[in-house]
């Protein structure tokens, strides 16, 4: 191969140098590709596995800094003992070598060993555990999605086919409202994306100037492990987790698996499966419907047609109507003959008792009825007044008889008797209740001025003299404190008793 020498300037002069095509110069540097490292066995984790309709098998090998694609054909992979699966670590062995058409380097894997579960994997089985045990994952707390939900809340990238799938299905099957919350799908910006969206539409206000959604949808088309990491993120599942609005995931293809699948209410295999789950086809409810009514109008058509039937047979059981009619009408047929017949006989029968009753009401005979019945009326009146006299009579005889009085006195005797038991019982309580009673005990009441009851000592001790009322009469009394009586009281008192002159009269005493 001959190089240029970059720093010797040719200001487009001719020049020795060949010129390669496109195809020579990939040809070369596969040729030196392939003899500097012919066969090698390389370490790393499996990451996307893709395998063609043709059989051959693309699948990538990376570590924490690198990926190197790699390729194992149809009748290699038929002679692979242990197939390379999504997330294993792997020992590779093969050829290294290129792609010209994409000018890409790659290994071309004829085994493949298995070396570990990866770390990735060992990572994400981890926290699947881990939020497992928390409950995030339980099916009990999983909600039911709405049969048919008014708004539909759609988490995924606005520029990406996932949103125009689910638009386009939800059109097929069942048109709703769809509001698109805008993330990234992938990267570091994914995880929070996300999380912002479904707290997001949790926040809305039901009967809000956004309508809050009854149902939401987490999509994303498919990829590798490393491309839906922000979907296994632990704050993009516990968002789902809490999620007061149901929540289905759509998350890659239907052999792609992450943790928001596990702790979504609905799993999606795809998006516009998602759709499908979401609403159900209009046209299969339109012809439900129409079926219900047209089960519904067969029902009552048969129930009517069997009720006439019914009413059919139960109609000939019945006699005729003219049968029911014949006798009835025989009746009438006969009493019609006889009726003109019956009517001559009687107006003939009453005009015979007009003549008779006629004749009988002449001038005279009418006189001397009315002198007959005048004759009896004044016998009549005769007999009244002596028959009125004797029922006075009889009555005032039985009001005056000495059974009547003998009543009368019984009554009020009895009335006085019981008058004085009554006035007894109310002075026997007036006699209980009243205060000589309770002087009687051995009390006393105590009077001043004008009669008035005291009820304290002190008002006893204001007065210059005080009544003492007893069981067995009254006596006057001087309260505690007074002065003695004056030498002519005493002297009075003196003369009216001859015992005691010349001796000194007793102090009073105290009732206090």
């Amino acid at each position: 191969m001959d190089l240029i020498d970059d720093d010797e300037p040719r200001p487009g002069g001719p020049t020795n140098a060949h010129d390669f095509t496109v195809s020579e110069l990939s040809g070369a540097v596969k040729r030196t590709l392939e003899g500097e490292f012919g066969r090698v066995r390389v370490r790393g984790e499996v990451g996307r596995v893709v395998i063609a309709r043709t059989g051959h098998m693309y699948f990538d090998l990376k570590d924490d800094r690198s990926v190197i694609a790699s390729v194992s054909w149809k009748g290699q992979v038929a002679r692979m003992a242990v197939r390379p699966e999504e997330g294993m670590e792997v020992i590779a062995t093969g050829r290294l070598t290129t792609y010209g058409p994409q000018s890409k380097y790659q290994l071309q894997v004829e085994n493949v060993e298995p070396a570990g579960a990866g770390a990735l994997m060992a990572m994400l089985e981890a926290r699947r555990k881990k939020l497992a045990a928390e409950g995030l994952f339980d099916a009990a707390r999983k909600r039911p999605v709405p049969f048919l939900p008014q708004v539909i809340g759609v988490v995924t990238s606005p520029s990406g086919a996932v949103i125009r799938d689910i638009l386009h299905r939800l059109a097929d099957r069942f048109p709703r409202r769809v509001i698109v919350w805008p993330v990234a799908v992938q990267g570091e910006r994914c995880p929070a994306d996300v999380v912002r969206a479904i707290e997001g539409f949790n926040a809305l206000a039901p009967g809000g100037p956004v309508p809050r959604p009854d149902v939401l949808i987490v999509a994303r088309g498919g990829g590798s492990i490393e491309d839906l990491w922000g979907f296994n993120d632990e704050a993009v599942v516990r968002a789902a987790a809490a999620s007061d609005i149901p929540l289905i995931s759509a998350v890659g293809h239907e052999t792609d698996t992450t943790l928001i699948d596990h702790a979504a209410d609905l799993r999606a295999p795809t998006p516009t499966a998602a759709a499908e789950l979401a609403v159900p086809v209009r046209a299969d409810l339109l012809a439900h419907v129409a079926n219900l009514g047209a089960r519904l109008h067969r029902a009552g058509t048969a129930s009517a047609q069997l009720r006439a039937q019914r009413l059919r047979d139960l109609a000939r059981a019945l006699p005729r109507p003219d049968a029911l009619l014949a006798t009835p009408v025989q009746r009438l047929d006969r009493a019609s003959d006889r009726f003109a017949g019956s009517l001559r006989a009687l107006a003939q029968r009453k005009a015979l008792e007009l003549n008779r009753a006629g004749a009988g009401l002449r001038p005279g005979a009418l006189r001397a009825k009315l002198d007959q019945r005048g004759e009896r009326l004044a016998q009549s009146a005769g007999r009244l007044a002596p028959a009125l006299t004797q029922s006075v009579a009889r009555k005032s005889e039985r009001l005056t008889t000495p059974r009547f009085a003998q009543r009368a006195q019984a009554a009020v005797t009895r009335h006085a008797r019981d008058a004085a038991e009554a006035l007894k019982a109310l002075d026997r309580m007036h006699r209980s209740l009243g205060y000589e009673q309770t002087l009687a005990r051995g009390f006393a009441v105590i009077r001043g001025a004008g009669d008035t009851p005291l009820t304290s000592a002190e008002a006893a001790r204001a007065l210059p003299q005080i009544t003492v009322e007893m069981r067995d009469g009254r006596f006057e009394a001087l309260p505690v404190g007074d002065a003695p009586k004056p030498k002519k009281q005493r002297a009075r008192a003196a003369e009216s008793d001859p015992k005691e002159e010349g001796a000194k009269p007793p102090s009073q005493g105290s009732l206090f």
